[in-house]
């Protein structure tokens, strides 16, 4: 893991460019770390960072405002999580931090499907039900026989992440929906799978980051595994499993959250944890769907760093802003609602709420440290 972390790290230290060091210190999730930076098309200006270290470890480093897990030192600005803020992660940064920091942000930046991939030789239109793929992930079932009806003994190989995953966390929280005494909802999937302590089968393999996945799965005939859709053919099923007769595509992921709206009163905006709507057993598209989150904060000592986070948050909350990039890396781009929501309530303070990035109101004499 800490190899993976350092690389990423110094991928994202070489980002200069005509000579402007790094100003806007970040990372966190990896499911889509490669819109962020490093390829082509990533949407992060060159001044901003982006180590791919997991959803866990990204919001301790912003919570506690520690640069380690990012390899680097200095004020952390910014995560980018697959997992949600909880009440108690809110509750704790605003004991120690509010008064000096100034409020959580979180906002969603991309809709996401989390991918179920396969390796079966025999199989190339792999369907499976939730109720399937938590026996198999539970490892309540064995081989792809027990799991497909068959006389097949090839055993299943599980490729899980093993760090703290928004990843998992978006998996987990659809199979607890759905067999809540195999799993519960644990952003590490070793200790969402019940009862707690099992023990995991020594055939199954651990990866540190969604970009493992596929290549792991794809090393031994029998493998099975979850991961960002990024890199990945969503629509081919001779690959992606269809999970209750659909694949995991962005028409379906848009179906799946269609049922959320954005925050529209203050009470609502000003809470974080509002922004980010669990949809845990959709009605309609693709079951395992959910929002990928930017975490900032309200208040920036460093106007540049302030003025630099408003002008990014511009430009990918507007329309149609960074939709061709996230729709090529398999997301779902926001919704005009959102985006709406999104710039008038954090960039431009049109709804009077005085949420907005550096608001002078809020942030007078607060802020992340410089």
């Amino acid at each position: 893991m800490y190899k993976h972390i350092a690389k990423v790290a110094l991928l994202s230290a070489a980002a200069l460019v005509s000579g402007q060091a790094l100003a806007v210190t970040g990372g966190g999730a990896t499911l889509p770390a490669a819109l962020y930076k490093g390829s082509a098309n990533s949407i992060l200006p060159a001044s901003f960072s982006y180590a791919g270290v997991g959803s866990g470890a990204g919001k301790v480093a912003f919570l506690s405002n520690n640069a380690a897990p990012f390899g680097t030192t200095g004020t952390v600005h910014f995560t980018a999580s697959d997992s949600i803020l909880t009440a108690s992660e809110i509750s704790q940064y605003n004991s120690a931090f509010y008064a000096s920091y100034g409020p959580l942000i979180q906002l969603p930046s991309l809709g996401t499907a989390i991918v179920v991939s396969y390796k079966k030789s025999g199989i190339s239109n792999l369907n499976l039900t939730s109720s399937q793929l938590c026996s198999a992930l539970s490892g309540e079932v064995t081989t792809w026989g027990n799991l497909m009806g068959t006389a097949d003994t090839t055993p299943i190989r599980v490729v899980y992440r093993n760090n703290a995953s928004g990843t998992s966390e978006i998996l987990t929280r659809h199979l607890n929906s759905v067999c809540s005494v195999k799993f519960s909802t644990n952003s590490l999937f070793t200790a969402a799978r019940q009862p707690s302590g099992s023990t995991v089968p020594v055939n199954w393999v651990g990866v540190s980051s969604d970009g493992d996945v596929l290549p792991t799965i794809n090393q031994v005939d029998g493998s099975i595994g979850y991961s960002g859709p990024d890199g990945i053919l969503v629509s081919d099923n001779t690959v992606v499993a269809r999970l209750n007769g659909v694949l995991p595509t962005p028409p379906n992921v848009a179906l799946a959250l269609s049922s959320v709206t954005p925050p529209s009163t203050f009470n609502d905006a000003s809470n974080p944890a509002h922004w980010s709507p669990v949809v845990a057993n959709p009605a309609l598209g693709y079951k395992i769907a959910a929002y990928s989150n930017l975490i900032i904060g309200q208040c920036y000592r460093d106007a540049n760093v302030a003025n630099q986070i408003r002008n990014f948050l511009t430009t990918h909350y507007s329309q149609p802003g960074n939709n061709a990039a996230v729709q090529a890396h398999k997301f779902l781009a926001m919704p005009l609602a959102w985006k709406k929501a999104v710039t008038a309530n954090f960039i431009t303070n049109t709804t009077g709420y005085n949420l907005d990035i550096n608001n002078p109101a809020v942030c007078n004499g607060i802020g992340r440290p410089l």
